[in-house]
Order: structure tokens, then C-alpha cells, then sequence
């Protein structure tokens, strides 16, 4: 067993080094439609994921989300978060291996059949019950609203690469419950159908290993990391290393 320290810009990476060569992904991407909502975590996912399709020209993480959490001593986020669609490059959509550049899932979804993929972001994550919500800000239910009526209505696959950071210790039901209340005030939550993939997730699908959050927390740019023990046999600790010495370098996310 080892211990390895991930800061939430190393797990983003580590989720997206995985979901690039995952299985349904692949699958998706070579005789089917991926869309990849825009969102922090999801910007490395498309970089990723477009180098292994040999277009990440021209893609950028700079402006791939529509609304940010930021602490509240920023200049443009006195409220705690930022919600700001200028210079949005739009959704990545994938269709045959072609990126769609500009496209949104709002563009494509009416389009999407089963073995079609959506990735979305979340915002909460119960790592017990393995299960994920997501903050609601528009009355139309946003991104997930548009996405939900293919993976309910059609069965296209949602995967949900969310940060160990996210992680809360109530059953999401209840939250949401509360936050969509009347009288209630800011963002609702609305928790999904889908498969949650975290940084644990991600090590195993790579590794073979075995990964368990153990502490978390850091300063000086540290904050927000886990600290997690990685379990295995030889070659799946060497993978790991040899894993984790390849993102660990990885610099905290910048606007």
C-alpha cells in the first residue's frame, strides 16, 4: 500500500486520463455521437479525449463552462459564483470521430440514441451510494435537463466525472428536498441517474489497483486535495506510480 496526495486540478486530470480510453467512450466516439458538456472537470476530459482522436487544435479549457464557484473575495463573483456564457466555445460534440465544433447538447440531443455517451459534471457527490447531483440554475433545468431526456427517454449513457473534493455526507434526496423547497433561495439540486466517475474510478480502470479516500485537505494551493492508499499487487503499484507521477505536476485550474 502507498499513499498519493491529489489536488483537485491532478484528479480532473487523472478522471479525464481514464474516460479518454473507457471502454463505452471509445465505443461511442467511433460509430456513435459523445458530448461533452462544458464544465471544469470536463475540459480536461475533452482535451483528453480529443487528443486520442487527434483534434485537440483549437480547444481550449479557458472559457468550457457556463457557471464557476469562486470564492468571494473575486471582483466578479461577490456572491460566491460566477455565471458568465462570454467567449463560450460551446459543448464538445463528437459524431464518427469528427468534433462538431460550436455545437451544443442543445444542438444534438434530439439526435442521440442508445450507445450515444453524455458527460456532465456534478456538484455533489455521495461517494457511499455512489450517486451525484447537480446544481440547477435556470428554470429550464439547464444542461442536465436537455440531457436527461435522452438518457430517459432513449437510454443514452450519462458518466458523471466528478472530484472526490465534491463529496457530501447526506442522502443527495434529501438535500435536494431542501434546496428546491419553496421559499428556499439560490441554486436548486437535482441528483441524476448515471455512473458516477470519480478519481477512484479511475486509478482502478488504470491500474487494476485499488484506491480508498483515507484524509483530505492542504494549503498553499493544496486545498481541496485528498489524500488516498492505493492498494495492489507489484505491477499494479508500479502502474499507479508511474500514474500518479505522470499527473502530478498538473497546475491548479486558472480562468
Amino acid at each position: 500500500m502507498k499513499q498519493f496526495v491529489l489536488t483537485p486540478a491532478t484528479g480532473k486530470r487523472l478522471i479525464a486520463r481514464a474516460l479518454a480510453v473507457y471502454p463505452s467512450v471509445q465505443a461511442a466516439i467511433k460509430s456513435g455521437t459523445v458530448v461533452i458538456i462544458a464544465g471544469t472537470t470536463n475540459g480536461y476530459v475533452a482535451e483528453e479525449i480529443l487528443q486520442t482522436i487527434g483534434q485537440a487544435g483549437g480547444f481550449s479549457r479557458k472559457r468550457f463552462f457556463r457557471g464557476v464557484v469562486l470564492p468571494s473575495w473575486r471582483p466578479t463573483a461577490a456572491s460566491g459564483r460566477l455565471q458568465d456564457e462570454s467567449g463560450f466555445p460551446g459543448d464538445v460534440v463528437i459524431v464518427n470521430a469528427v468534433w462538431q465544433k460550436g455545437k451544443t447538447i442543445f444542438d444534438v440531443v434530439d439526435d442521440l440514441k442508445e450507445g450515444d455517451v453524455i458527460l456532465k459534471g456534478a456538484n455533489a457527490l455521495d461517494l457511499t451510494r455512489r450517486q451525484a447531483a447537480i446544481l440547477i440554475g435556470l428554470a429550464d433545468g439547464g444542461t442536465i435537463g436537455a440531457a436527461l431526456r435522452a438518457v430517459v427517454g432513449r437510454r443514452v449513457r450519462l458518466i458523471l466525472p466528478v472530484g472526490l473534493e465534491k463529496r457530501v455526507c447526506c442522502d443527495l434526496m434529501d438535500l435536494a428536498a431542501k434546496l428546491n423547497a419553496p421559499g428556499t433561495s439560490g441554486p436548486r439540486l437535482l441528483p441524476v441517474p448515471g455512473e458516477v466517475f470519480t478519481e477512484i474510478d479511475a486509478i482502478s480502470f488504470l491500474t487494476g489497483a485499488k484506491a480508498e479516500l483515507i484524509a483530505a485537505g492542504g494549503v498553499c494551493g493544496a486545498e481541496g486535495s485528498v489524500r488516498l492508499a492505493v492498494y495492489g499487487n507489484t505491477e499494479q503499484m508500479e502502474a499507479a506510480e508511474d500514474l500518479m507521477r505522470s499527473v502530478s505536476l498538473e497546475p491548479g485550474f486558472e480562468l
